[in-house]
C-alpha cells in the first residue's frame, strides 16, 4: 500500500478569498474550483507527511499546518506586505529550520519553514 497524497482540508466561509490568500502568498496554482471547493498544488514532486506534535518548539503553539518552502525569507516578506499577523517572528530554530507562524483568514496557525543549509 502506497500513500498517493495527504490533502489538508480548510473550512472556509469564502472559498475565493481562503483561495487567493494561498495563491498568493505561497505561488500554489489552482488545480480544481467547482466553487464550494477549491484545490490548490505545487507542480513540484513532495513527500506526503504527518506530524505529530505536543507543542509547536520553542514555547510556540501547535500549528494546524506546516508549509516548507525553498525561501522562507520571500514568503515572510509577502506575508508583512499583505497585511498577515505575524504570530512566531522569523526565527532560526535549533533543530535547524528557520520559521516564522502567521493565521490564514479562516484563522489556521500555518508554521512557513525552510531547512537551514
Amino acid at each position: 500500500m502506497t500513500v498517493q497524497r495527504i490533502v489538508a482540508n480548510i473550512a472556509a466561509d469564502s472559498v475565493p478569498d481562503v483561495r487567493k490568500f494561498y495563491s498568493d502568498l505561497f505561488g500554489l496554482d489552482v488545480v480544481m474550483d467547482l466553487g464550494w471547493i477549491a484545490t490548490l498544488a505545487s507542480r513540484e514532486t513532495t513527500f506526503p507527511q504527518i506530524s505529530i506534535l505536543s507543542e509547536g518548539g520553542s514555547g510556540a503553539p501547535v500549528p494546524d499546518l506546516s508549509i516548507e518552502v525553498d525561501n522562507v525569507d520571500e514568503v515572510y516578506r509577502r506575508a508583512k506586505e499583505i497585511g498577515c499577523k505575524v504570530v512566531h517572528d522569523l526565527t532560526d530554530e535549533p533543530w535547524g529550520v528557520r520559521r516564522f507562524f502567521i493565521a490564514d483568514p479562516t484563522g489556521k496557525l500555518l508554521n512557513v519553514l525552510s531547512h537551514l543549509r
